[in-house]
């Protein structure tokens, strides 16, 4: 067979390999473009597309606290997105964006060129922004081995539908608001925020530049986990602005000499700022899109529908307060664990253990399998890595579920909120230690004694009633015979039980015997009617120790008792959310505060009380704040400890805020084992001191820390008054009168001895 023969059939093979191989990929077009592979989007449905976008919680003072969603996406619009963003965005991902119709040709043929024909997997993508969103926005399947084949085709013809629909500029701002960044975080909003805590029109050039290099592979240049690598990416992104002439080349080499410095925000559900808080909101607002829904007709979802959730929550002050939390209880823990030493219950008694561990679900899914309760705890003593929480920060162990919960079980917890008693806005809200290890809420779910705290509402019923801040009880203690012969005695043994005391100053000192008779005096039924006009809702114990704080109630709960001391004797409903909004602005809802009418007491009761809580920071108490703290603000206070040390209380009265802090052990097996650390003056005080320490420091605070008590001079003055009466002080006196004349006369004798001896003379 000759050439010319041999080159003929070549040819003909050739031409029928093409025609089949055109036929085929027609075909396959064909089969693609209705919808055999999946169905392909319509330009009607292209239009009406909604992109998921995360519901976000909002501070008081405008920052971002957190946020709900299944994607964490915050849509933008065009004009929130820099000039440079874009630049450096078409530079680097699709220069010829502006010039093509959804497919650049070019960057197709050498695609099929070297990444299909010739096997060089580092030829590029070649997809163009249209197709880059086409795939963002249908997610590609799993074809098989030509899968890639289909996947460009569809997303060609997607993109080229996009174009039809949308502009060059809706193009970008919905390419810029889907694609997926590091971190699990989708839209360059939602990076902004993540990597840099700004909003995208604060951006610098050159974080703009850190933000468009990771979309080459988000992981390979996540900026927090690599930071080399992703200044690296960085500065090739500013050398194709530089290439396409978007930067000149000074500009260029100034930007890529700058150090690549982030504000890392994590918006974890277990992580972050006011937690706690956001936890509460998000079960409130699971309530609330429920109900609107189905009285406006509408399909809001908490997790996609970009609801913007507008709270009293000052984020600066919540800060602040977690800060202070923090480095207290830090120290108090210590000082609790080194108090109980080897003898800690969490240690010798295994029978508490015992009772957490057949808790857990691991235990019971064992026991559901059929092992014993002898083989359930073996395996659960097997060890194993496990990450702890510690004060310290996480620390990985090597140890055994029995471990975990002795290591749990020993932790201080804490409660702690404050808010405007004009108002009820809640400013400030710790539901715990860590939210990732204690999922309990201490401010709103939980129930403890409140010691102490309870007896100002007491001492307001008495004054209720016509007692003054003078009048005198007597301290010495009385057997209850109806109450199996219960005597209440004084925490301090510094108090003289055969005095007299004002009442001012018995609440200053917290008598406790005082407190009960003075309970007894008004009428039990008398002093809880009071606490119901003052906001408590809580069913009260109807017995003399509830002068004591032997009612069960929760920070909150308190904390709106204590705002009628700032709302002239008015309690002010606490809430925490301002108004809701939907992704486009529109206000779906506004929330008032709401006071009730009805005053609890009248206003020299108010005064009264306030100035008598004064006492107890001047010179009771909560003396700490001036002695150790050197506050010198207005504050009206009030510490509680429950029995055995178990609770410790702290309220702090200002004329613009009121806080209440609980600490205290989970479980109630576990308590202080002295008064010394435990109580309320040392375990929940310092709280409250060090966070208003720091706010004194802050200008922006001042309208809080700077304001001041109105007190009339009539209701100051009924406070001008001895501290306590001693009604034996004139038999005391003639007793100690006649003990200096006997030891008068016993010298006397001693001398005239001295003197006969000296001189011989007989006595």
């Amino acid at each position: 067979m000759n050439k010319r023969t041999l080159k003929k059939r070549l040819y003909k093979f050739l031409f029928k390999l093409f025609v089949v191989g055109a036929v085929a990929l027609l075909l396959l077009f064909g089969s693609i473009y209705l919808g055999f592979w999946g169905v392909i989007p319509s330009q009607k449905q292209l239009t009406e597309i909604q992109q998921s976008k995360a519901t976000e919680v909002i501070s008081s003072d405008h920052k971002l606290l957190g946020k709900f969603y299944t994607t964490d996406r915050q849509p933008i619009t065009f004009k929130q997105i820099p000039k440079h963003v874009i630049n450096a965005l078409v530079a680097t991902e699709d220069v010829r964006f502006f010039e093509h119709q959804g497919v650049d040709n070019l960057s197709l043929f050498r695609v099929l060129i070297k990444s299909i024909l010739l096997q060089n997997k580092s030829a590029g993508g070649g997809s163009t922004l249209s197709q880059q969103l086409a795939k963002n926005m249908f997610p590609r399947k799993n074809f098989g081995k030509f899968g890639i084949v289909i996947h460009k085709i569809r997303e060609i013809i997607i993109s080229n539908r996009l174009e039809k629909v949308y502009s060059k500029e809706e193009l970008l701002t919905h390419y810029l608001n889907t694609v997926p960044f590091s971190d699990n975080t989708f839209g360059i909003e939602s990076a902004a925020k993540k990597f840099f805590n700004k909003s995208t029109h604060q951006l610098s050039i050159d974080e703009g530049a850190v933000l468009i290099g990771m979309l080459k592979t988000n992981y390979y240049y996540n900026p927090r986990l690599f930071p080399k690598k992703s200044k690296k990416r960085r500065n090739v992104v500013l050398n194709q602005m530089k290439k396409y002439e978007y930067l000149d080349e000074t500009t260029c080499k100034k930007l890529q000499l700058l150090p690549l410095e982030l504000d890392y925000q994590t918006f974890s559900h277990n992580t972050g700022l006011a937690p706690y808080f956001r936890e509460q909101v998000k079960r409130e607002l699971k309530q609330w899109v429920k109900k609107y829904n189905t009285e406006h007709k509408t399909q809001f979802n908490l997790y996609n529908s970009g609801l913007k959730i507008h709270t009293t929550i000052d984020a600066g002050m919540q800060a602040l307060a977690e800060e202070a939390m923090q480095s207290h209880l830090a120290k108090l823990q210590a000082d609790f664990e080194r108090s109980h030493g080897k003898n800690a219950p969490w240690i010798k008694k295994n029978n508490l253990i015992s009772r957490e561990l057949i808790k857990l679900d691991a235990y019971k899914k064992l026991k559901e399998k059929g092992l014993s309760a002898k083989q359930i705890i073996k395996k659960m003593s097997e060890p194993h890595d496990i990450e702890w929480f510690t004060w310290k920060g996480k620390k990985v162990v090597t140890a055994s579920t029995l471990d975990s919960i002795r290591h749990y079980y020993k932790f201080l917890n804490t409660g702690f909120v404050s808010l405007e008693p004009t108002t009820g806005a809640i400013k400030t809200w710790i539901g715990g230690i860590n939210f990732e290890h204690f999922k309990y809420d201490h401010v709103s779910q939980s129930k403890r004694q409140v010691g102490s705290t309870f007896k100002p509402i007491v001492y307001a019923a008495a004054l209720e009633q016509g007692y003054s801040p003078c009048s005198y009880i007597s301290n010495a203690p009385i057997t209850y015979e109806d109450l199996d012969n219960w005597t209440p005695k004084n925490a301090s043994s510094a108090t003289d039980s055969s005095k007299e005391y004002a009442i001012w100053s018995a609440l200053s000192n917290s008598l406790n015997v005082i407190s009960v008779k003075l309970l007894n005096y008004v009428g039990i039924d008398t002093a809880i009617d009071l606490a119901y006009k003052m906001g408590i809702e809580s069913e009260l114990p109807k017995v003399p120790s509830l002068a004591l704080g032997t009612a069960e109630l929760n920070v909150l709960e308190l904390a709106k008792a204590y705002t009628t001391l700032s709302n002239k004797g008015s309690a002010t409903t606490p809430y925490y959310i301002s108004k809701i909004e939907d992704a486009s602005g529109n206000i779906l809802e506004t929330f008032e505060p709401a006071t009730k009418s009805e005053k609890a007491f009248t206003e020299n009761t108010r005064q009264q009380l306030v100035a008598m809580m004064q006492r107890v920071t001047d010179s009771g108490t909560a003396k700490r704040l001036r002695s150790t703290y050197k506050l010198k603000n207005d504050i009206a206070a009030k510490t509680g400890t429950t029995q055995d040390n178990k609770d410790g209380w702290f309220v702090g009265v200002t004329p613009k805020l009121v806080s209440v802090c609980w600490v205290g052990a989970d479980h109630h097996s576990v308590g202080f084992t002295n008064t010394r650390i435990g109580q309320g003056a040392n375990s929940a005080l310092p709280i409250f001191a060090k966070w208003f320490q720091m706010l004194n420091k802050e200008a922006k605070y001042k309208k809080y820390t700077n304001s001041r008590f109105r007190i009339a001079p009539k209701n100051k003055a009924a406070l001008n008054c001895v501290a306590y009466k001693d009604p034996n002080f004139l038999k005391k006196l003639f007793t100690k009168k006649d003990k200096l004349k006997r030891k008068r006369f016993d010298r006397q004798q001693k001398k005239k001895g001295f003197l006969n001896r000296l001189f011989g003379k007989k006595r």
